[in-house]
């Protein structure tokens, strides 16, 4: 039987490498559109969790995953071995970046060598991890290859950016709308059979390159835009204006204006992460991408600016930063989710750990947050969430770094002198308090 027709009835075996963020959420969406998933990760303790139908994802509910997997719908395993079953296999591992912002790929290396160590006539690749132009045919293609097969000939490769949002209810692998390039012209309409199972909005583009710059697109102008009210934050500081009530007020224009919000800088796998990739990439063709490189400056300066914030909020209480004890609330990326990966929060907790702080965290997604490690704060720390009441008890400054709905943002101001927002979530609270610090608003005269 063919790919194709495989495909058509739903008798292909999907293999998906890595089962995070992304990997579990697009296993689940082909299991519950009626496909058989084989799911690959390193991770032992996530893989035995899975097995039991037990999610570790909160975008994927347990109640969702266990029937899949008590139906035998879905299964994991951390033997790649089995992906020798699989008729589509999806690479969704991360991409991350070295100390020197370079592409780290040894993660979408070691997949594709799995994948070539069992890889079948008529069975299509599909790489998801955002990367930059070229790194499924100058990459993951030659390692393919190596299996005695030719890409395009004897098997499929494609290109699909993943799209998953963490924590967007609204939006998931089911209805997300897919890009798709393939190696070939029959390698994209395969693909954009696949998804169509998912998605009744699937967009084809010519070729791999230009589905991977899709992905670089759509994040690059999110860090731009992102890194333009950061930086007008700063300026508005200055100005005495607040930035949220421009911003509040811009936003009643129905057409030619789309509101970013400022904040401590920016998080998660992809904003802080793309830039890079594709300047990086860029430099091949002798190309400088001086504008996007500033954008990703403006916010990575972000942690500092909240930090002298912080320090003269002591100051106008009285109290030196060194030896006072410092509440971080918030070190998720975004609120509302567990997901801490290259959070603002980081950077925050380093500059306030090397001004002599005593930090403590409140957030109730991220049990341990680790920092440190690195080139700018060599020791490593491993702090532990504690509740609110006993951090608010402790604190000289609270810091609010996430915006979790589920945090009682009055209680705060009413029981800790030096509050700085950096997400504007005190809203009335901070208006009737009078002295709370706000990132984008005009400094308080006193507490």
């Amino acid at each position: 039987m063919s790919l194709s027709t495989k495909i058509s009835d739903k008798t292909a075996t999907i293999g998906i490498v890595g089962l995070g963020y992304v990997g579990l959420p697009h296993a689940v969406a082909f299991a519950t559109a009626g496909f058989p998933v084989i799911g690959i990760d390193v991770n032992g303790e996530r893989v035995a969790a899975i097995n039991r139908g037990v999610s570790q994802i909160p975008d994927v509910p347990s109640e969702q995953l266990a029937p899949l997997v008590a139906t035998h719908r879905l299964s994991a395993s951390t033997d790649p071995g089995h992906l020798v079953e699989a008729d589509v296999t999806l690479i969704c591992v991360p991409t991350p970046f070295d100390d020197m912002k370079t592409p780290d790929l040894r993660y979408i290396v070691a997949a594709a060598r799995g994948i070539a160590a069992n890889l079948r006539p008529d069975t299509m690749v599909i790489l998801q991890s955002t990367t930059y132009p070229g790194t499924t045919e100058e990459v993951v293609q030659p390692i393919l290859e190596n299996s005695g097969l030719k890409a395009g000939r004897d098997f499929h490769l494609v290109f699909s950016p993943e799209r998953i949002d963490p924590g967007n209810r609204q939006y998931s692998a089911h209805n997300i709308p897919k890009v798709v390039g393939g190696l070939t012209p029959q390698c994209t309409e395969l693909a954009c059979v696949l998804f169509g199972h998912l998605t009744p909005d699937v967009h084809p583009v010519s070729t791999p390159r230009a589905a991977e710059m899709t992905k670089l697109l759509e994040n690059i102008f999110r860090s731009v835009n992102i890194a333009m009210v950061n930086e007008l934050a700063v300026l508005m500081e200055r100005m005495q204006i607040d930035i949220w009530e421009v911003i509040d007020a811009a936003r009643t224009k129905p057409f030619g204006f789309m509101a970013f919000t400022p904040g401590p800088g920016v998080g998660g796998h992809c904003i802080p992460v793309d830039p890079y990739y594709l300047s990086w990439k860029a430099r091949e063709f002798d190309f400088y991408t001086k504008f996007i490189e500033l954008a990703a400056e403006v916010n990575a300066d972000m942690p500092d600016h909240v930090v002298r914030k912080v320090i003269a909020g002591l100051n106008l209480d009285g109290k030196p930063v060194r030896g006072s004890t410092v509440l971080i609330l918030g070190v998720a990326f975004k609120r509302d989710i567990d997901d801490a990966r290259n959070s603002p929060a980081q950077r925050v907790i380093e500059l306030l750990l090397d001004a002599g702080a005593h930090i403590e965290y409140h957030d109730p997604f991220v049990a341990t947050f680790r920092t440190g490690g690195n080139a700018l704060h060599r020791r490593p720390t491993t702090l532990r969430s504690i509740s609110l009441d006993e951090g608010l008890n402790a604190a000289d400054a609270v810091v609010i770094l996430t915006g979790h709905t589920t945090v009682d943002y009055a209680q705060v101001v009413s029981r800790v002198r030096v509050v700085v927002d950096a997400v504007n979530v005190t809203g009335e609270v901070a208006e009737a308090a009078g002295r709370v610090i706000r990132l984008g608003a005009p400094m308080p005269v006193s507490l």
